[in-house]
């Protein structure tokens, strides 16, 4: 049996040594020696790696899959589509969330291959930084930080939003208080502990939303308490598209067009797979299986949910535009729990209510991780403090986790301003900055794949080879672009200029480019030429790894079965 090359760290290099069969490193989680190599490639040196520690590749399979499936089912599918139904109609609300979902998967692709390339805690920022312009690693990392914290603090409030549907008696501090400390709980140990925390709220968020297209398919034809067999009734009376902003084909264009806005936030995170990439088990088989099962997510979660909720609910309903305007609590302002009063159904709204509560807590968790990862990235692009590069003996960087976690204090803000406020402010603060997300990583992967051919690295030798690049790349750049750039077209029609939605909607654009500004002036950056980019280090220690996976053979039809799911 030919024996296996792998690496070993001294004091002040990297060097290979030959290893026999018997001695191969089993890369685990718990297997220390294993992180240091990794760790200490990234660094440079074994001292850092040993004093400052490494996360632990402690995302099992299922983990990845299912923050993959059901990570980012969050609050903008269960309320915020209500606002764009509202506004634009059921067949705008179906195209626009459509046409988003395809620039959604064409970006995924882009990131997949990267980050089965190179999976590193972060990514992101570490990608564009090492392919692109230090300065723009430094802007992403940062836009990407304070997104996901601000994400945090809108899914805590309109987790306390949600909890008002029952009780409205207790002050609204206390359930943010107490989401909070659960959200850091999670965190603040292991990253299993987060895993499987994502993998229950995942599993109750995709029962949910496969229940709820069963019932809408059920409700349309008939099977409901009335026996009233809706049909397309509602895209006929009061129509399919709503006029917004203007009359006539102009208005209905303008409504698709604000609806690309509302399907932005929705799938704010997407991205948030490769992120977790840096503490996954078997990176270079789990994360191509997440990445390529985006397509049938996006349809099947986000296109049908649109299509039900536009054949149960009219855009003119009145129970659904009285709760927007009231800022009515929880349920009450979801399109899905209008649904099933319409239908007659008493005992699913409470339930829903819990199920949405379920999805802001899961959200609110994954962002904190998303969020402590993307500093962690900063910190080893030597773009923060080296001290956010410390991880606790369970490889969880408590600096960063502890330092996210502290922007969600904003959250407390809601106790003042009104909760729905609140949290409408910073879905579109949001959205802007994931907007920016996926914007780099286009970009980063344009510079990928030209330093691809420059270094004579065929994409055919690939472990995931993204489909139709680079065209892919530039479709999802455009279409982002073009987003950032009129998502807040609504302000400038006459008699609708508003200087806080105005400030909402292009705050992000001067941020982003002030951070990249900054980091280009003070470190006098310039761009990679992609025969330069540094698309190998930390490599080689992951490819030593992948032989010493074990390979997951099921023994029966049921094992096949979950096997194939997670």
């Amino acid at each position: 049996m030919a024996e296996k090359m792998s690496y070993a760290v001294s004091s002040d290099q990297i060097y290979y040594h030959e290893q026999t069969p018997g001695s191969v490193l089993e890369a685990t989680d718990g297997n220390k020696e294993a992180r240091l190599q990794e760790a200490a490639e990234l660094y440079g040196d074994i001292q850092t790696a040993e004093e400052y520690g490494y996360v632990h590749r402690g995302l099992k399979s299922r983990h990845i899959q299912f923050i993959a499936l059901g990570g980012t089912i969050g609050t903008g599918l269960f309320l915020g589509i209500g606002n764009a139904l509202t506004r634009a109609g059921p067949l705008s609300v179906l195209l626009g969330y459509a046409f988003t979902g395809v620039a959604i998967y064409a970006m995924m692709q882009c990131l997949g291959e990267m980050a089965t390339w190179l999976p590193l805690p972060g990514a992101i920022p570490q990608f564009c930084a090492r392919y692109v312009d230090e300065a723009m690693g430094f802007a992403v990392g940062w836009n990407n930080w304070y997104s996901s914290a601000i994400t945090l603090c809108a899914e805590i409030s309109a987790a306390s939003i949600v909890i008002g549907f029952w009780n409205d008696s207790i002050t609204v501090a206390a359930w943010i208080a107490l989401i909070l400390a659960l959200v850091i709980c999670l965190n603040i140990f292991a990253v299993s502990i987060y895993g499987e925390a994502e993998f229950v709220f995942a599993s109750i968020k995709i029962i949910t939303i496969v229940g709820l297209l069963i019932m809408a398919l059920v409700l349309d034809l008939g099977g409901g308490p009335r026996h009233d067999r809706l049909g397309f009734r509602y895209w006929k009376n009061p129509g399919s598209m709503k006029e917004y902003r203007a009359k006539g084909d102009i208005g209905r264009f303008l409504g698709l067009l604000s609806t690309l806005v509302n399907a932005a936030f929705s799938y704010g995170g997407v991205e948030m797979v490769a992120v977790a990439a840096g503490e996954a088990e078997n990176p270079r088989k789990n994360i191509p299986k997440a990445v390529r099962r985006v397509f049938w997510r996006i349809l099947f979660f986000y296109v049908l949910g649109s299509l039900a909720l536009g054949v149960l609910v009219p855009f003119n309903d009145a129970n659904l535009l009285g709760a927007q305007e009231s800022g009515a609590p929880g349920a009450a302002a979801s399109p899905w729990v209008i649904a099933i009063y319409r239908a007659g159904i008493p005992a699913l709204p409470s339930i829903i209510n819990a199920v949405i509560l379920t999805s802001a807590a899961s959200s609110a968790n994954a962002f904190l991780f998303t969020g402590s990862r993307y500093l962690y990235a900063l910190a080893q692009n030597k773009q923060a403090p080296k001290f956010l590069l410390r991880c606790s003996r369970t490889g969880v960087p408590y600096y960063c986790v502890g330092i996210t976690a502290s922007i969600a204090l904003l959250t407390f803000m809601s106790v003042s301003s009104g909760a729905n406020v609140v949290f409408a402010w910073f879905q579109n603060l949001t959205t802007i900055s994931s907007l920016f997300t996926w914007v780099s990583i286009c970009i980063a992967y344009l510079q990928f794949y030209k330093a691809l051919k420059a270094q004579g690295i065929d994409r055919n030798t690939l472990v995931f080879k993204s489909r139709f690049q680079p065209y892919t790349a530039w479709f999802a750049l455009i279409f982002f672009s073009i987003i950032i750039l009129f998502n807040g077209f609504a302000v400038f029609f006459t008699g609708y200029w508003s200087v806080q939605d105005f400030l909402t909607a292009y705050v992000g654009i001067p941020i982003f480019f002030a951070l990249y500004m900054f980091w280009k002036v003070v470190k006098r950056t310039r761009w990679i030429k992609p025969a330069e980019a540094d698309i190998m280090t930390g490599k080689a220690a992951l490819d030593a790894a992948d032989a010493d996976w074990p390979d997951q053979v099921p023994r029966n039809l049921l094992e096949k079965i979950w096997f194939w799911i997670a």
